[in-house]
Parts: C-alpha cells; sequence; structure tokens
C-alpha cells in the first residue's frame, strides 16, 4: 500500500486519538494496539517517513498513559455520545449503508409477498393477531392493540424486547455477519407484510400517521444494530492489517458501542409507542411533526453530524 493511501485509510482515527484522550484505561490499551499495529506497518513500508516518525510519538504517549493511575473525567458519558459514537457511525457508514440497503430489500420482498400471497400475511404475522386487528377494524377502531395494555407495563416490555433483538442481531454477526443478515431479513420482511396489510385494509395513510411515531426510531435503530452486526462479523473475515484476532477483538467493541448506544433511542421509542401511540385521535399535524422530527433526527446524527465531525477533525486534527 502506497504512503498516501495509508495515511488517507487512517488520518481519521491518529485525529480521533489526539484530539480526544482518555482515561478508561481498556480504550487506552484499545488505542495502543492500533496504533502499535499501524506503527509497525509503517516502519516496514516507511521506516524513514514522517507518518513513521509521527505514529512513534504518539506510541509513546499512549504507552506513557497506560502506566498513569487517572480517575474517569466526568463528562465522559457525555463525550461518547458526543463524540465517540458519531465517529464510529462515520467509521462504519458502509455497514450502515449495507444494512440500509438490505432492509428496504426485505422490506419490499415482504410487501409483494403479502400483495400476491393472500396466505403469506398470517404466515408472518401470528393469526390470533391478524383476527384481532380484523375485529378492531370493524369496531371502527383498527389501531386498538395500542391501547390494550397500561402504559407503564407496556414501556418495559417493548424496551427490553426491543433492546435484545437488537443486541440478538449484533451477536449474530458473529456467523460470518450472515446472522446479522438473517435476523434483519426476518424483521424487514415482518415489516413490510404488517405494513402492506393495512394498505390492503384501505387504511395505509393512517398507518403511517400512528406506526411510525415509533416505528421510525425503532427501525431505525434496528438496521444500526444490524450494522454492528456487520462489523463484528467482517472484522473476522476481513482483519485488513490487524492480525484476525486482534480486528475480532476491535469489531466486538466497537460493534458492541453501537448497539449500546442505541439504547436511549429504544427508550424513547418504547416511550412513544407505549404513552403517545395509542392516542390514535391525535391531530395529522401532530404525528406527522413526531415522525418526522424523529426521522430528521436520525438522518443527522448518524449521517450529518458524524461526517461533519470527521471532517473538522481531518481539518485541524494532527497533520501527518
Amino acid at each position: 500500500m502506497r504512503e498516501p493511501l495509508f495515511v488517507k485509510q487512517n488520518s481519521a482515527k491518529w485525529s480521533s486519538f489526539e484530539s480526544f484522550p482518555t482515561n478508561d484505561p481498556d480504550e487506552i490499551a484499545d488505542r495502543f494496539i492500533q496504533i502499535t499495529d499501524d506503527l509497525a506497518y509503517a516502519k516496514t513500508f516507511y521506516p524513514n517517513s514522517k507518518t513513521t516518525a509521527y505514529l512513534n510519538g504518539l506510541a509513546a504517549g499512549l504507552h506513557q498513559s497506560i502506566y498513569k493511575n487517572k480517575t474517569e473525567k466526568s463528562n465522559r458519558f457525555i463525550t461518547f455520545w458526543k463524540y465517540e459514537l458519531p465517529l464510529l457511525f462515520k467509521a462504519y457508514q458502509k455497514q450502515l449503508l449495507y444494512s440500509l440497503i438490505f432492509f428496504i430489500v426485505f422490506f419490499l420482498i415482504g410487501v409483494l409477498s403479502a400483495k400476491y400471497d393472500e396466505n403469506f400475511v398470517r404466515l408472518i404475522l401470528p393469526p390470533e393477531y391478524v383476527d384481532m386487528t380484523n375485529e378492531n377494524i370493524a369496531k371502527g377502531d383498527p389501531f386498538g392493540v395500542y391501547k390494550q395494555a397500561g402504559e407503564v407495563p407496556m414501556f418495559f416490555y417493548i424496551a427490553s424486547n426491543n433492546i435484545f433483538v437488537a443486541f440478538v442481531n449484533f451477536v449474530a454477526g458473529i456467523i460470518f455477519s450472515v446472522g446479522a443478515v438473517y435476523f434483519l431479513f426476518r424483521n424487514a420482511v415482518m415489516v413490510g407484510t404488517f405494513q402492506y396489510y393495512f394498505f390492503s385494509k384501505g387504511l395505509g395513510f393512517s398507518s403511517v400517521l400512528v406506526i411510525w411515531i415509533h416505528g421510525t426510531l425503532e427501525i431505525s435503530s434496528l438496521i444500526i444494530a444490524s450494522a454492528a452486526g456487520l462489523v463484528l462479523g467482517n472484522s473476522f473475515l476481513f482483519p485488513k492489517t490487524y492480525n484476525r484476532i486482534t480486528s475480532l477483538k476491535k469489531g466486538a467493541k466497537d460493534g458492541m458501542k453501537m448497539v449500546v448506544g442505541l439504547v436511549p433511542i429504544f427508550l424513547t421509542a418504547a416511550f412513544f409507542e407505549s404513552f403517545v401511540t395509542r392516542h390514535t385521535e391525535m391531530p395529522v399535524w401532530l404525528s406527522l411533526t413526531i415522525l418526522i422530527s424523529s426521522l430528521l433526527f436520525m438522518i443527522w446524527y448518524v449521517v450529518i453530524y458524524p461526517n461533519s465531525l470527521s471532517k473538522n477533525l481531518n481539518q485541524y486534527g494532527a497533520k501527518v
């Protein structure tokens, strides 16, 4: 690999290490491993370059930090969501894009299958749920399912279930990334079938206004969780300049951070589904406001802000 390409592929990572120091011993050790791997590569192929000298100094600073006994900064919690998680989204934007594309394809498979096979809906969705919804439609309350349970029990059930599903999607990625794609397939086909079912009943627009109040955050997070599974699987399949074990450890750690970072979003989605979605009679403008605001937030936080943050790091970070 030519030196300019090597620098281009890794400069954002190096800059983030230098611009955002940490006192977390595990994080310092992980950074030290990554930098020493890069340094070994640079010494092999560019022994007398400025890149090698820079990496040597960065490695020395991290080595010194390992032996310092400092308490963690009180703003570590804020730093994670403000800097660390967005930079992970930037670093793994390809996996996020692949996960989104997979979801759209699988969603359309669910829609088309439900459209051309009248038995498909009952095959994918629980028959008792379909019967109950048909009864609710006949009563003039098609989305009555969201009103059956109490708000608080419903919140805890939905939040815990969604977080569990997200972690399953992530962990399944260890099966050569195929596991994450499989669980994404199951969930996307179900969502597509579920959505088409309401359109087939003439309730398409109404279902969007109700279901996607919480579904926007929920489904977006599911896509990100599956991307984290791809990060895990790909780290083993494609270790690049790392040895396979080191790459797997890094992929597991980064993927886990991505999933953990979704917890507040899942909690917000569960709150919407438990306390807000049940008010199916709310004004259209209010429903659209919640839905569109959620979508814009996800686009900003996962795409726009990480790219802006990375650009600033590259512009004002270390020059190599």
